[in-house]
């Protein structure tokens, strides 16, 4: 087998926005020349299964098996499982199906030999034959709760049971004071190929949030001494997918490419914002790239990817010119 290369990108993500500019890397850079640091505040219980969605839709997505006309989940899925379960009045309400179930009876029982998550998704990405390195944020349990119109709620019950349609107050990352990063993450962030950090197109608040909430995790990532860069998760005042610009409003903030960037204030380098959102430029505080960020297709994954590596070269020169 030929050896991974070096670390190139780290990339910090979610799920399905975030999987599609992990792809457009995977696919442009050797194998191993990308790492994603992987949001594991949506994982939860279910129906006596270790759930994690986000991992898992890197994972299909990286593998060329995502359900793209879902969104989430296997291509080529039957519901058999689900119909049965409903059959005998089980809980229908977060659907699993039958492709889909293999993993998480899989990673269950790994988990409950006492193998740990981060292993457990290295051994699953190399039997998909995924390139790119994938850590989740933590081994330990962190989780997302969100307080909302509806009360406290655990994530999956406001994400997928309610809809998003609570309005949501605030969001806790319980566990998190006490979660240390993954292993992997100080290799990536040592590696002397390091050309970029990169927070994905993800919801900032329920996918990228948890990530930096970990203790250290943030001095870490400036400490690479590489630039960190964001690519705006909101086109013209709207998220393509998800809830992001409805929390946005729920918290008062404005929904805006200008207010993600201000929310990643003091981390970041520079920003990656949509061409629909050009007249904006002026009003950041840091360096701008305008592109078109619409993934449809991948290569427009491809595209965008290339674009980011170029932006990151423009300012790693940039502080060589000031030393």
């Amino acid at each position: 087998m030929t050896p991974a290369a070096p670390c190139r990108v780290l990339t910090l993500s979610g799920g399905v926005g975030g999987a599609k500019l992990c792809l457009g890397f995977d696919t442009i850079l050797p194998a191993g020349g990308q790492t994603v640091l992987v949001n594991t505040g949506d994982d939860f219980d279910h129906l006596g299964l270790r759930i994690c969605p986000d991992i898992d839709t890197l994972l299909y997505t990286l593998a060329g098996l995502a359900n793209t006309e879902l969104g989430w989940g296997r291509r080529d899925e039957t519901w058999h499982f689900m119909e049965t379960l409903a059959t005998l009045g089980g809980e229908t309400w977060f659907r699993l199906g039958d492709r889909d179930l293999a993993l998480h009876v899989e990673r269950t029982r790994r988990s409950r030999q006492g193998q740990t998550l981060s292993a457990i998704t290295a051994e699953f990405a190399a039997n998909l034959r995924v390139a790119s390195r994938i850590l989740p944020m933590s081994d330990a349990s962190v989780r997302t709760r969100v307080e909302s119109s509806a009360g406290l709620l655990d994530f999956q019950q406001y994400f997928v049971r309610e809809r998003c349609a609570p309005a949501v107050r605030a969001l806790h990352f319980v566990g998190a004071e006490a979660a240390a990063p993954a292993p992997g993450l100080a290799e990536a962030l040592a590696s002397p190929a390091l050309e970029a950090i990169v927070l994905a197109p993800s919801n900032p608040y329920l996918s990228i949030d948890p990530i930096l909430s970990l203790p250290g995790l943030r001095l870490a990532l400036r400490a690479a001494a590489v630039p960190i860069l964001a690519v705006t998760p909101i086109l013209g005042g709207a998220a393509v997918k998800g809830p992001t610009a409805k929390i946005m409003a729920e918290l008062g903030l404005v929904p805006s490419a200008l207010a993600v960037a201000e929310h990643y204030h003091g981390l970041i380098d520079g920003f990656v914002l949509d061409q629909r959102d050009a007249p904006l430029a002026p009003q950041f505080d840091l360096p701008v790239h305008v592109c078109d960020t619409l993934m449809q297709t991948l290569e427009d994954r491809q595209r965008i990817a290339r674009s980011v590596l170029a932006f990151a070269a423009l300012l790693r020169s940039a502080a060589k010119s000031r030393q």
